[in-house]
């Protein structure tokens, strides 16, 4: 089963210090697939959501440039695809509606569309999965 994946479940992957049951769940089943591999749809933001997080984390000492990079390899292995439509319309909308970033729209934009789940740690873009009637992997 495809899924939409948010950045906030990603960047889980990369901090030694941070866990969340989701984010192992989801590394579990792509680690030790038991059949057909799930695929990630992300919006195009998330690959820079994702690299300015790790150069965040390099600044605060959380990272070092070569953890870095090393996750991003192993980042690059996995079954993430970029989804590059987009809904503008859509996305204003969510945006307002439900007091999110436009950038938090764009991910609630992929679902809506594809029919999707959402595997997200933000609790408002959660709320508004679930106000827009988005299922959220949990």
């Amino acid at each position: 089963m495809a899924f939409v994946l948010d950045a906030s479940v990603s960047i889980v992957w990369a901090l030694a210090d941070e866990s969340h049951p989701l984010a192992e769940g989801i590394l579990d089943r792509w680690r030790n697939p038991s059949g057909r591999l799930e695929t990630a749809l992300v919006p195009t933001v998330w690959w820079f959501e994702v690299r300015n997080v790790l150069v965040i984390s390099e600044r605060r000492k959380r990272l070092l440039e070569e953890e870095t990079a090393a996750f991003l390899k192993v980042l690059g292995s996995f079954p993430i695809h970029s989804d590059d439509d987009r809904d503008e319309r859509a996305m204003f909308e969510y945006s307002r509606r439900y007091q999110l970033s436009f950038y938090d729209a764009a991910y609630l934009d992929v679902a809506v569309r594809k029919q999707l789940p959402l595997a997200t740690l933000d609790k408002a873009l959660r709320n508004a999965a679930e106000a827009a009637g988005v299922s959220l992997l949990v």
